[in-house]
């Protein structure tokens, strides 16, 4: 009876976890059509196209993201982006190819953004941004086993589709203290899908709404809080907040929350002149806690030209001591 008992408990356990990740397929397809970042505020211009003019210098950015360890068909996220500002300081070029995983679909995303910027008040500015490109989705039955026969797609081996992608967003920022940004990275909507792709996956707008401020504890600590919100009609709001600690212009570490999902750690080191890397670790707060071992997410950013320290400097010509005085801007670039 032991035996008979046992077996019993793990196919129940089993049949949970099948349950689990169809679920999670079915609904992530939907609600969270944009790949997901930990570590939003160092990976802005994936998602902002406003945000490529605001930095002084050159940025080139590697990003891979595990989430849902030990879950079959979990989502894994890689990304590869440059931000590049014109001399003029007024415009600036970004290039993003993004390829996000989930079960048996990957969607592999390419854009090129512009965007343009010009100042409001002495210490801000505001900066528009549009992104154009495409994305291809690919989806293979080959790689789970699926039983719908209600749902002629199922029948279809793999799926192969290219749809075009137009995106905006607008960015606003203080030189040296804090940001506010809003975008939506595709205004195409269903009529991009054919009639069966649509079964699949419902491509609505995504709406992402951005801000963080910097407050200056000293000359070797600042604390520097952000939130970004997803939002998608039809879905829950997808509301992140993180706070983190600048040490010595180096070291950073933090912490998130996304609403009814997520607590994370963050961490991050600047190594040495014009190289910082990020890493950050979720554990699932919902149920989804008890059948995976969290998400890991890992970025590099390299700095190029003049500055390069990775603190993005900005000089707003301010004097002291009839000395000009370069600025520091800590923020999330």
């Amino acid at each position: 009876m032991a035996i008979v008992a046992a077996k019993n408990s793990k196919l129940n356990k089993r049949l949970v976890v099948m349950l689990a990740v169809g679920f999670i397929f079915c609904n992530a397809l939907i609600a969270q059509k944009e790949p997901q970042y930990t570590q939003y505020m160092y990976n802005i211009g994936s998602f902002n196209p406003g945000y490529v003019a605001s930095t002084e210098t050159a940025e080139i950015i590697g990003l891979y993201r595990a989430q849902w360890i030990s879950l079959p068909g979990a989502p894994k996220t890689i990304r590869f982006g440059t931000n590049i500002p014109f001399s003029n300081e007024k415009m600036g070029m970004g290039f993003n190819v993004v390829s996000d995983q989930l079960g048996p679909s990957t969607q592999t995303f390419i854009d090129l953004a512009y965007a343009y910027q010009f100042n409001i008040s002495e210490n801000a500015k505001l900066s528009f941004g549009m992104d154009v490109g495409g994305a291809l989705l690919n989806i293979d039955f080959s790689k789970g086993t699926f039983e719908n026969p209600g749902e002629p797609i199922l029948n279809r081996e793999t799926i192969q589709e290219f749809y075009p992608t137009i995106g905006a967003g607008l960015f606003l920022y203080g030189i040296d203290t804090w940001y506010l940004g809003a975008s939506i990275p595709n205004f195409l909507g269903e009529s991009v899908y054919d009639q069966d792709t649509a079964m699949v996956i419902e491509d609505k707008m995504q709406l992402n709404f951005i801000g963080g401020y910097v407050f200056e504890f000293s000359e070797s600590l600042k604390f520097k809080p952000a939130f970004l919100i997803n939002y998608i009609g039809g879905a829950p709001l997808n509301t992140n907040l993180s706070a983190n600690f600048l040490i010595n212009d180096q070291f950073t570490l933090g912490a998130s929350y996304r609403f009814g999902n997520a607590v994370s750690g963050l961490a991050g080191f600047q190594l040495g002149g014009g190289t910082f890397m990020g890493y950050s670790y979720d554990y699932n707060t919902n149920g989804l806690g008890q059948f995976n071992s969290g998400s890991h997410e890992f970025i590099l950013k390299f700095y190029l030209g003049k500055g390069g320290n990775g603190s993005n400097k900005k000089s707003n010509n301010r004097k002291l001591k009839g000395k000009p005085k370069q600025i520091d801007s800590p923020r999330f670039f």
